[in-house]
């Protein structure tokens, strides 16, 4: 009995470092057995391990005068059995800890389960736990202790089984994610209870616990006892196993951290070599692939195997544009040695319009077009990306447009060329060629904007040209900030 009351919380908790000196902890009280036990448990722990303790408490409403009874009874328990501490020191010193703080919140779940039109129970999970970060918030807690058992563990894993799973799913609950931790994930019910009536403490019993409405009762009513029945100690066994799945997977999980550490995030877009990913076993990319998207989605790191194994596949391809649609409205797509996982939205293409010199016009993404009448320079001058445009070589008027098949440019010191084939040796991602601006006449391209200027179409020294530039929009407001500087 004192190894299953006490050692397993214990231990768990120090592997893991839920409970480190200084900290504040949360303690979810639903007034069952589990969660009094868990609250009882940390109430004694607190002042040998140096932490503070709150507790919280939420009603559903979905269960009527019982829904106000366990409040009651969580409210009266607390107060009775967790108040205020006096100790007595080594020295004779007395010293006092104060009571626990207890935070109670309501929902009505049924109601907000309609607006949602989703499950009664998967609504009061989403519900509980938003009410439990906000009353961490409110209490100052860094730690939110949840009173999972081994048991629940062990109904966690043939849920799993039953519906498909790889390592992540045998490996059941996480014992410590994000703040919430859960100290008796290796303890089981038995011992719970046999604490409790050990030292008298009460506890309240859910009545819809004993209905088989959703698959969990019906394992824990049906399965779990026929199994205990043909092996009897099946929970510690499974409780065993699935510490061991878990070591397994936490080394995996260590291992794809090394890969996600190459990622750089660009707003909305995470960028990544390609080969890291392609060269990494299967089970280490794709634990990749899953922490990224988690980063996208505010932690939900929820994705199905076959979308996960298709970005890697997109990794280990030849082709570098190639592209696949994810859950949640994000995608993976390949920038030549780049995987790029966000929301894909290429830019726009370029509306087509005609220009008059001079002047100043917005350009497709990102992009401003400058141009005005001028002479070419006879010396060789700091230009600031202009181009001196030979007037008597442009024919038909000035067109701002975007690519079209055709397309060809003669670069300074270059043979004429296909600009299609001119963007992919500067390796521009597919997905933006049709938001690069190109100015061009009746006969071809004049100039394309990050490339340069049809050689061709330039201007001699002296001959009355266009002057010209693609402007980035980030250089325009570096050169406005400069010439201010220079008037003040």
């Amino acid at each position: 009995m004192a190894k299953g009351a006490f050692s397993e919380l214990n231990e768990l908790a120090e592997e893991y470092g839920m409970l480190p000196r200084g900290c504040t902890v949360l303690c979810a009280v639903s007034g069952g057995a589990d969660s009094v036990y868990l609250l009882h448990r940390l109430y004694l722990l607190r002042d040998l391990l140096g932490f503070r303790l709150a507790a919280a408490h939420y009603n559903h409403g979905l269960r009527g005068e019982e829904s106000l009874r366990d409040e009651t009874f969580v409210r009266d328990f607390v107060a009775r059995w967790c108040g205020v501490t006096r100790l007595t020191g080594p020295d004779g010193g007395e010293r006092t800890l104060p009571p626990v703080e207890l935070i109670v919140g309501r929902g009505d779940v049924a109601a907000e389960a309609r607006r949602r039109k989703a499950g009664l129970e998967e609504t009061a999970r989403s519900m509980r736990y938003a009410f439990l970060e906000e009353a961490a918030h409110r209490a100052g807690a860094d730690r939110i202790a949840v009173a999972h058992t081994a048991d629940d563990n062990a109904e966690t894993l043939l849920l799993h089984l039953l519906r498909g799973t790889g390592l992540r799913g045998l490996a059941g609950m996480a014992p410590v994610r994000g703040r919430v931790i859960r100290p008796l994930l290796t303890t089981t019910r038995e011992t719970v209870l046999e604490y409790l009536a050990l030292y008298g403490i009460p506890h309240v019993e859910d009545s819809s616990n004993g209905e088989d409405f959703c698959l969990r009762n019906r394992l824990r009513h049906r399965v779990m006892p026929a199994l205990e029945e043909l092996a009897p100690g099946f929970v510690e066994r499974s409780r065993d196993t699935v510490r061991l799945l878990r070591r397994d997977e936490e080394q995996l999980e260590h291992l794809a951290d090394g890969l996600c550490a190459q990622a750089r995030r660009e707003g909305d877009v995470v960028r990544l070599p390609a080969g890291a990913l392609a060269a990494a076993p299967e089970s280490v990319a794709t634990r990749a692939v899953r922490r990224l998207l988690g980063g996208l989605r505010e932690g939900d790191d929820r994705c199905s195997a076959p979308h996960l194994l298709a970005v890697v596949e997109l990794c280990r391809g030849e082709n570098p544009s190639a592209r696949t649609d994810l859950p949640g409205g994000l995608s993976a797509w390949r920038e030549y040695e780049l995987l790029c996982l966000g929301r894909d939205e290429p830019p726009p293409p370029v509306e087509e319009r005609t220009v008059t010199v001079p002047c100043r016009l917005p350009a497709g993404s990102g992009w401003v077009l400058e141009c005005e009448l001028d002479t070419a320079p006879r010396e060789r001058v700091k230009s600031d990306g202009f181009f001196w445009l030979d007037c008597a070589k442009l024919k038909g008027g000035l067109v701002l447009r975007g690519r079209r098949t055709g397309d060809e440019l003669a670069l300074p010191g270059r043979p004429a060329r296909s600009l299609k084939k001119i963007l992919i040796d500067r390796r521009l991602p597919r997905r933006l060629r049709d938001g690069l601006p190109l100015l061009a006449d009746g006969t071809g391209v004049l100039l394309a904007a990050g490339l340069g200027p049809d050689a061709r179409r330039l201007a001699p020294p002296g001959a009355a040209a266009v002057k010209v530039r693609f402007l980035r929009r980030t250089q325009e407001k570096e050169i406005q900030n400069e010439r201010k500087n220079d008037d003040a």
